[in-house]
């Protein structure tokens, strides 16, 4: 699993160049390092306008949230594989309310995660993140951060985002902060330490196989 390590601010993680990647490749950031002339306006963010984006039935006797990075390889994994079945198996039957929350390891993952909600449509949303995770190993060694974010566009191309609507998502400085301050809030509040991290019905659980993760919404639905 990946482990989270002090982070840097929104502009940082937006600056090409400014970034300073961590030594093993991975790591992610925890909290904001803002100075003196930034910690007002960091304090200032509304994250209330970040939508959560959500599948499943609103009544469902079991609420899953996953904290996930979309150049995180387990995540990715999770995504191709287990995700698949709890989709069909819990979440289309209305057995599990789901929301996904995105982790941000590298400005590449905050750049993905700003492509993804482009649209400001959920079902469109996780029809990229689909996408994004399925190409991981593709777009994530494209070479530097132009090359990496030109692979990221054709992504939102390929979903049927327009250029301009792509260039005023991706150039929206005020939502990058935004984002960053939504997930240290959130990633704070559950003590996440890893991805991909899952919170079962208020729980936290570490990433595991499939029929280990079945058995603990199994034993959740039983419950009610």
């Amino acid at each position: 699993m990946t482990r989270l390590v002090p982070a840097l601010s929104a502009a940082a993680l937006m600056m090409a160049g400014a970034f300073v990647f961590s030594d093993q490749p991975g790591r992610a950031p925890a909290s904001f390092l803002v100075g003196a002339a930034n910690a007002q306006e960091a304090a200032e963010v509304d994250t209330s306008t970040i939508a959560e984006m959500t599948m499943g039935a609103e009544d469902a006797p079991v609420t899953i949230v996953e904290y996930a990075s979309y150049t995180c390889p387990h995540c990715a994994d999770f995504e191709q594989g287990p995700f698949k079945k709890l989709k069909a198996e819990y979440i289309d039957t209305g057995k599990v309310r789901f929301i996904y929350r995105e982790v941000y390891f590298d400005r590449y993952g905050l750049w993905a995660s700003m492509i993804a909600r482009c649209s400001g449509d959920t079902e469109k949303f996780f029809g990229i993140s689909d996408l994004i995770f399925k190409t991981q190993r593709d777009w994530v060694r494209a070479g530097g951060p132009t090359e990496i974010v030109d692979e990221l566009r054709k992504i939102g191309r390929l979903a049927g985002l327009e250029n301009d609507t792509l260039e005023a998502c991706l150039q929206d400085g005020t939502k990058a902060q935004t984002l960053v301050k939504w997930y240290q809030e959130h990633a704070e509040a559950d003590k996440i330490d890893a991805t991909p991290t899952f919170v079962i019905n208020g729980e936290k659980v570490t990433n595991q196989p499939w029929e280990d993760l079945k058995a603990l919404i199994e034993a959740e639905i039983a419950k009610q």
